[in-house]
């Protein structure tokens, strides 16, 4: 009978630490890993329901980035925040990038049978998504283990935000070297600062997913200056806010980054910056500052494209600058 007690007892103890391990591995893999996990049961926590429904869906967009994608990936599932889903668009890439990703279970892997560009793996990636926030990391830059968690702390407390960025680490060819000030982050109402260039990365944001929806997300017909475009239309209607803690890194130099593939990418900023004029949804101060800056990347243009002869592009910019100038709204007094 002591023996039967005993034997009883011993097992009731490791049946016991088997269910509280069995509740805390159901806590982690329902997405709520660092949460009070205590009350949880087979009948609070369905772990199919509550996985289809993560926090954060984090897209990563890449195209033939074999060579440097699974550091990207590792970043992601190495954060101390753990409710949120990571889905990969393969944007009709050649090389071993599907059997890299693979190699990682948890990731979400989305083809694409030919390159559409990265807007459109960007959006693919979007309508897959189930989170209610997207966080963006292009293919060759890496996060900090806290990124999403500082960034979910300052969007759930504040539930009117809609637009988290962090500052960033960056790497040239191996080296760090330090940005130039004209890439300096902005909190507030940023718009004036996102005209000249795009000072948010794509690999630092967070957004709530309905606002993104509303927005429109990535012009598809833009290869490149793409998140210029959209940082724009968002700014036109909320403010950023920068976490002033370098939670990414960005790494650069190789050659198949799109800046070093399109020549005039200020061509790309003045289509970005004539939508917005033709949208009509800028207030005067916008319009006005929008006008100022097509005209001065017209300029620019148009020295460029005198200097190699193509005088009907040149035109065409001359002939920007006289229509637009005249839309520059006089200042209200």
């Amino acid at each position: 009978m002591k023996t039967a007690a005993l034997c009883q007892g011993i097992y009731g103890a490791a049946a016991a630490v088997i269910c509280l391990r069995s509740l805390i591995l159901t806590a982690t893999v329902c997405g709520v890993r660092g949460r009070d996990y205590r009350g949880l049961n087979s009948s609070s926590c369905n772990a199919q329901k509550i996985m289809s429904k993560p926090l954060v869906s984090v897209i990563i967009p890449t195209f033939n980035r074999g060579y440097c994608l699974e550091d990207s990936l590792r970043s992601v599932l190495a954060q101390s925040f753990a409710d949120f889903e990571l889905i990969v668009v393969d944007d009709g890439s050649t090389d071993d990038t599907a059997v890299l990703v693979g190699r990682f279970p948890a990731v979400k892997l989305i083809r694409l049978e030919k390159n559409r560009g990265v807007s459109f793996a960007r959006n693919r990636g979007v309508v897959a998504a189930r989170g209610n926030y997207i966080a963006f990391l292009d293919s060759d830059d890496l996060w900090e283990p806290r990124k999403l968690a500082a960034q979910i702390k300052w969007m759930e407390r504040r539930p009117d935000s809609q637009v988290v960025y962090t500052d960033e680490i960056w790497i040239r060819n191996g080296t760090r070297v330090n940005p130039a000030n004209k890439h300096r982050k902005y909190s507030g109402d940023v718009f004036q600062y996102c005209l000249p260039l795009c000072i948010v990365s794509p690999s630092s944001v967070l957004l709530r997913t309905k606002m993104l929806s509303n927005i429109g997300g990535f012009d598809e017909s833009m290869r490149v200056c793409e998140d210029y475009d959209l940082w724009l239309r968002i700014a036109q209607r909320y403010p950023f806010h920068c976490i002033d803690e370098k939670l990414i890194t960005k790494r650069g130099g190789h050659d198949d980054q799109l800046s070093r593939k399109y020549w005039g990418m200020d061509r790309w900023r003045v289509f970005a910056l004539e939508k917005l004029l033709q949208e009509n949804q800028l207030d005067d101060e916008q319009r006005n500052r929008v006008v100022t800056m097509m005209i001065e990347k017209c300029e620019i243009l148009i020295h460029g494209f005198g200097k190699r002869g193509k005088n009907r592009e040149k035109k065409y910019y001359q002939n920007l600058i006289a229509g637009y100038s005249r839309c520059v709204a006089e200042p209200r007094r």
